[in-house]
């Protein structure tokens, strides 16, 4: 592999002769040439062009003619020509030009560069049925003048991957010369070595590159001045910078670090890196954090930074790439400006694994830097948060598993926090994992609460015994009081996670649910738009919007959420419940039958507690006679059943909507019993609006809000 490495320590500049530039770069480009030629390359390679050079042509041409399953991949006819005259004998060219492509010896044509996925496709499709053994990109350099640095970085990664996966030597072509500094850095980190742009090193003026071809253990420096440096240009459809629309810099959107590691299976790193990155940020007063299930949206996105920018309505975004192998870690960020695009700074870390901590810690203090705010928690966010780099490692393998959120990958997760807990007893991180994981389990029904609910407390009060700064663990603690009724209990505990870190989407939707089931609405909604905020691409936020406006009888704004849920996952079943939710509290009963059998095919077999809510949408439709049948095959399947697993609510309304009123009213009793749902959420709810005048409904009102006095 060529290794581009880094000479921080540059000696004084001395004057160099275009000619002499030449005569060294020439020096580097033969010791490139003899690597290539004997064969002792592979996987993939930087070339820098120098100016005036004629020498890369020829480099080319040796590479590539020395296996006839070669493939040149070029912009233009024209610029494949040098490098093998009229005709290429032996190498098949992929021209990828924007125009019709000469019809000319094994030269194939391909997609422009305007449209990256095309492109890729295109290339893809190529060396599938080419499979070639070598392959240079020239053209490298057109795209990034014609695409932002993000988009290209994205792009070129995705194919070097490809290339990797099928042992391509390649070489990728990049003048230096043709972008600003910061562009080239973005898309030379994607490679296994290092070019660095240094601007006003100490006891210096303008610009440098310095770059070592290494071959073996010989090498030849080549420092090359940049005063020249072309400004970037305003690109196609380019705004200028006057007339953008200004965003705030301080919310900030930290995108998915890139997995650049020899193993692809290693991506739960860069997801780790990127999930406690968004964590110690969340902690800085004044700094809006976007929530990871937003920014997630834009994993492998050919989006701009001012597209991503715009509709996360962030300001800032920090960007990167982690490479992870056996214990040597290389993390490369960058924070960008999203209204100008503009680089604020651009950072490598090449350290030891366990120094993870400390390049997380410097990440957050570069931030607040550039954006001038103040670093007040300063010893919570330099804190270590375990000394077994290992317990560490399987912590994040937990959370990659916990954030997909299905029951296998949730038992997963809990038998890798299990592991890191057993190497390292005092890892707090590890305990709030599973209390989060257990209690996402019981809250989809995937585990009695019975059952849950002592080892959410458990695990989630020894994280707090062990850091009682931990904003995870005292909103899983505080999710589960509240399902339990321990209505005081579960106040505080939301109130310390949000003082903890106001950041957390997670803990501030959970809290608006813990106020809907007490009645208190406008704060609950409230409180969801803050969420709303933070996780503005969250389907799971948005419907649940649309649950709290369909109780306020505010049904437009409820299909508005209910319509941004199915926008960012069009199979989102709570959001297709909500829509039939909403659609029967309007009388519009044949719309939600036509949904319900949209989404009927979601669900496969239906538990007894499912035929419930299947039943009260027929009764409430009209369609009697199947809620009758329902209603009785659910009746005596929920006599076998825990008290928890029973669905009063369902079966309360069908027996209202059957006029069944005592029915109704024994049924919600059950259900406040069992405390599977609350007499607030029973008043809210415009399912039960044409008993609330029954003066036994005032009763059981009374009597079950003694009961929450009691508690």
């Amino acid at each position: 592999m060529l290794r581009v490495l880094v000479n921080r320590n540059l000696t004084e500049r001395s004057a160099t002769s275009s000619s002499a530039l030449r005569g060294r770069v020439s020096t580097g480009y033969g010791r490139l040439d003899e690597a290539l030629h004997g064969g002792f390359l592979a996987g993939s390679a930087v070339v820098l062009s120098a100016p005036a050079s004629d020498e890369v042509p020829i480099l080319l041409r040796r590479f590539l003619e020395v296996d006839a399953a070669s493939l040149l991949i070029s912009r233009s006819w024209s610029s494949a020509e040098p490098i093998f005259g009229h005709k290429p004998d032996r190498v098949k060219c992929l021209v990828c030009s924007d125009n019709p492509v000469p019809p000319v010896q094994n030269t194939l044509p391909g997609e422009g560069i305007q449209n990256l996925t095309e492109l890729n496709l295109t290339i893809t499709e190529t060396i599938n049925t080419l499979q070639p053994n070598r392959l240079v990109v020239q053209f490298l350099s057109d795209v990034l003048l014609r695409h932002k640095a993000l988009q290209t970085r994205k792009w070129l990664s995705g194919l070097l991957d490809k290339f990797r996966a099928k042992n391509i030597t390649a070489l990728i072509v990049l003048n230096p010369f043709m972008h600003a500094p910061e562009e080239v850095q973005a898309i030379v980190d994607l490679f296994n070595g290092n070019i660095e742009l240094i601007e006003n090193a100490e006891g210096h003026a303008g610009k440098r590159l310095v770059i070592k071809w290494m071959h073996g253990i010989e090498y030849v420096e080549q420092e090359i001045p940049l005063d020249e440096l072309t400004q970037r240009r305003i690109r196609n459809g380019q705004v200028p910078v006057a007339a953008r629309t200004s965003l705030d810099r301080k919310r900030i959107a930290v995108l998915p670090f890139l997995n650049i590691s020899p193993d692809p299976s290693d991506a739960y790193f860069a997801d780790g890196l990127t999930e406690e990155l968004i964590a110690r940020l969340s902690t800085i007063s004044g700094l809006k954090v976007i929530a990871r299930t937003s920014i997630m949206r834009f994993r492998g996105t050919s989006k701009s930074v001012r597209e991503i920018g715009r509709e996360l309505s962030a300001g800032t975004i920090l960007e990167g790439s982690v490479r992870k192998a056996a214990n040597k870690l290389r993390v490369t960020a960058q924070l960008i400006d999203a209204s100008s695009e503009e680089h604020l700074w651009v950072q490598n870390f090449d350290r030891q694994l366990e120094d993870v901590f400390a390049i997380q810690t410097e990440l957050a203090q570069n931030v607040t830097d550039a954006l001038e705010m103040l670093w007040e928690d300063k010893e919570h966010i330099e804190k270590k948060l375990t000394q077994d780099i290992d317990a560490y490692t399987l912590y994040l393998t937990g959370r990659y598993y916990w954030n997909e959120r299905s029951r296998i990958f949730l038992e997963k997760a809990i038998r890798y926090f299990e592991e890191a807990i057993e190497r390292d007893s005092r890892f707090a991180l590890a305990y709030a994992g599973l209390a989060d994981s257990y209690l996402v389990l019981v809250g989809n029904g995937h585990l009695q609460r019975s059952e849950g609910s002592p080892k959410i407390k458990k695990a989630a009060r020894k994280a707090l015994e062990l850091d009682e700064t931990l904003a995870e663990a005292h909103a899983s603690l505080a999710g589960i009081l509240s399902q339990e009724w321990d209505w005081r209990g579960a106040e505080e505990e939301f109130t310390r996670a949000l003082r903890l870190n106001p950041n957390y989407a997670t803990a501030h939707h959970w809290y608006s649910i813990h106020l809907s089931t007490l009645g208190r609405l406008d704060e609950a909604i409230m409180e969801l738009k803050i969420a709303e905020e933070l996780d503005p691409l969250s389907p799971m936020i948005h419907a649940y919007a649309g649950i709290l406006y369909t109780y306020a009888r505010q049904y437009d704004n409820a299909t508005k959420e209910i319509d941004k849920a199915l926008e960012l996952d069009p199979n989102f079943v709570p959001a297709h419940t909500g829509r039939i939710d909403v659609y029967l509290a309007k009388s519009m009963f044949e719309e939600a039958l036509s949904e319900w059998e949209r989404v009927r095919p979601s669900f496969g077999p239906l538990s007894t507690a499912m035929k419930a809510a299947v039943g009260s949408v027929y009764a409430t439709a009209g369609r009697t006679e199947e809620a009758k049948g329902i209603l009785q095959e659910c009746e005596e399947a929920s006599a076998h059943l825990r008290a928890e697993d029973v669905n009063h609510w369902a079966l309360a309304i069908i027996h209202l909507k059957l006029g069944n009123k005592d029915q109704t009213l024994e049924w919600l009793e059950k259900a406040f019993e069992a405390r599977t749902s609350t007499p607030f959420q029973v008043k809210l709810s415009p399912f039960f609006d044409e008993i609330a005048s029954d003066p036994r409904f005032e009763k059981l009102m009374k009597k079950t809000l003694r009961s929450f006095d009691a508690t």
